[in-house]
Parts: structure tokens; sequence; C-alpha cells
């Protein structure tokens, strides 16, 4: 099996990024909801419209609302520096897959102590959605992933051409955000992400 594909959303979901999962839905490993201008209600008005389109709520993540996840059986929640900690979600929503977004070895490896499932790390490339600030690299990357366990998601300015070296420097997969929403072609983009994320065998 490749490494996955994670699609997060950009804080402005609408029905045309419902229009683009419709098509794109079954080479994307995971979608995380991150919506952080918007109230409960209308999380759960983007779940309920998933669901209207079939998306599987077993590949769906949302920031920081681990009661949402909870409440329409989604797979699992993203927490951040500001969200409740992973112990503490984990104690009282243990079906829930836990992820940590991390921005250093030291929150990683803190993330992985807590009990994290997995961790999102970044960014690694110059990022639309963070033009001003410094990329991470590569090198900081392969550092992290040499010394946790958990698998490590690479996210930030992540190009289908430069997937193969993002899982070289040992990501478990990818997460991707405008590179997919605002792609020409949403479906070729998607096909292009996953031939290397299903193929790369190293070397």
């Amino acid at each position: 099996m490749g490494s996955q594909l994670h699609l997060v959303s950009d804080g402005n979901f609408s029905k045309q990024h419902l229009q683009i999962i419709k098509r794109i839905h079954r080479g994307i490993d995971f979608l995380h909801i991150r919506e952080k201008k918007k109230t409960a209600k209308e999380i759960l008005e983007i779940i309920e419209a998933l669901e209207s389109i079939e998306f599987p709520l077993e590949k769906v993540v949302v920031n920081d609302r681990a009661d949402i996840a909870v409440m329409k059986q989604c797979a699992g929640v993203q927490l951040a520096y500001h969200s409740p900690s992973v112990p503490l979600v984990k104690n009282c929503f243990s079906t829930l897959l836990t992820g940590k977004s991390v921005h250093s070895l030291p929150e990683a490896e803190q993330a992985q102590r807590e009990g994290a499932n997995y961790l999102l790390y970044g960014h690694i490339y110059s990022s639309r959605s963070k033009p001003n600030q410094q990329p991470r690299g590569l090198a900081d990357l392969r550092e992290i992933t040499n010394v946790l366990s958990v698998p490590v998601y690479a996210i930030g300015g992540i190009t289908p051409e430069r997937t193969k070296e993002v899982i070289a420097a040992g990501a478990a997969g990818i997460a991707v955000m405008s590179g997919i929403w605002k792609a020409d072609n949403p479906v070729q983009t998607v096909e292009a992400y996953r031939h290397v994320l299903d193929t790369w065998e190293g070397g």
C-alpha cells in the first residue's frame, strides 16, 4: 500500500469545494475539515453535505472539534497548539484517531510521548497559506522522521513533483491544501500525487 494523501480544507468551504470532492474523493485517504472561522453548527452542516454526496465519514478528520467528530462518527480529530491536550482528548474520546500539528522536533517528540496517533509537520516548502514564514525544509523533516516512530505527514507547498523527495525524507504521506483546491484540473492533480505515493519504492 502506498503513502497517504490528506486533503485539508482551506477555511472557505463552499459548494465549489463539495463539487471538487465529488470528483476526487476516491484518490484521497483523508479529508481534514479545517474551518477556523466557522461555528460548530456550520461544521456540522459541512459534514452533512459530505454525507449527502456519500463521502465516507471514516475518511473525515475534524480540526480541533473532537466533540463534532464523535457526534458524526468521523475518523478523527486534528489538534493544534491551542487545542485540548492529546491525553485529554484520547481519554475522553478513545475511538478517535488523534493527530497533532507540530512545527519542531521538540513539539513532535512531546506529541508522540502524549500518545498522538500521527503528526502533521510543516510547512516544508514556501506555501501560499503562509507566505511570510520561513519553510522548515527536508532536512528538518528527515530529522523528525528518523527519531519518531509515529507516522509523520508533511504539509506546505508540496507539489506532485516534490512528493517523491518528501517521501524519501521519511514522511508517511503528504497533506495538501491549495495544491488541489487551486489546481486547474483537480482530478489530474490528485492522480499525479497518487501516482507518486503509490509507486515510490525508495532508492
